[in-house]
């Protein structure tokens, strides 16, 4: 069995169409990309593609229930997918785009089995990295994702030898390029008017929380 088609994209400028393109294609086609984004690696799919999503959740050693977040584009395409009250508002425009997760009510949009049956939310992320922006862009609907966090030492994959080492026999397109940073996303979640802290990772939080 071969392994992820690799494809060496650089983290600055703006990535080759091409090359983005083929991606989009295996994501379209229902498979599982490894890509850099301004946090860490992260593993995606598309929103509707089902076999995808469990093989990630493979991947990782995830429950069925544990749920993953949403790239979008921009903030007016994470509306369509997220209720933003002013509070939520205001603060996604202060965080995005940036290494964070803001987990919000969700929309009809979202199906059903993206989404926390309990509380009904969904984490939206819109990140700065060029080229998680571009293959978002160009796939034209949000990218499901979740942090590269090995299933063995729960450490983070920041480049694309720790990812293929954790995730190789679940990818199938894997995009190397320079090391990422050190963290995950910060997760915040909005609960009315109050902005809860639910994991510091690599965007600061000063000022966010008061």
């Amino acid at each position: 069995m071969s392994g992820p088609l690799r494809l060496h994209i650089e983290p600055w400028g703006t990535p080759p169409a091409r090359k983005i393109a083929k991606i989009v294609e295996v994501l379209h086609g229902g498979g599982v990309a490894g890509y850099p984004t301004d946090s860490i690696y992260a593993l995606g799919c598309a929103i509707e593609a089902k076999d995808a999503i469990e093989k990630i959740h493979r991947a990782k050693g995830m429950p069925k229930n544990h749920r993953m977040a949403l790239i979008c584009p921009d903030l007016s395409t994470a509306s369509q997918y997220g209720h933003f009250n002013q509070t939520a508002f205001r603060l996604a425009q202060r965080i995005f785009p940036g290494p964070y997760t803001l987990v919000v009510p969700a929309s009809r949009e979202v199906p059903r089995a993206l989404m926390d049956h309990k509380r009904r939310t969904v984490g939206i992320r819109v990140t700065s990295h060029p080229i998680a922006q571009a293959i978002v862009t160009e796939l034209g609907r949000p990218l499901l994702t979740t942090s590269a966090l090995s299933p063995t030492t729960g450490e983070p994959c920041r480049d694309i030898d720790e990812v293929l080492e954790a995730f190789e026999h679940f990818l199938d397109v894997v995009v190397e390029s320079t090391p990422t940073e050190e963290a995950p996303s910060t997760v915040l979640e909005v609960d009315g008017d109050q902005i809860i802290l639910v994991r510091q990772g690599q965007g600061p939080i000063d000022d966010l929380l008061g």
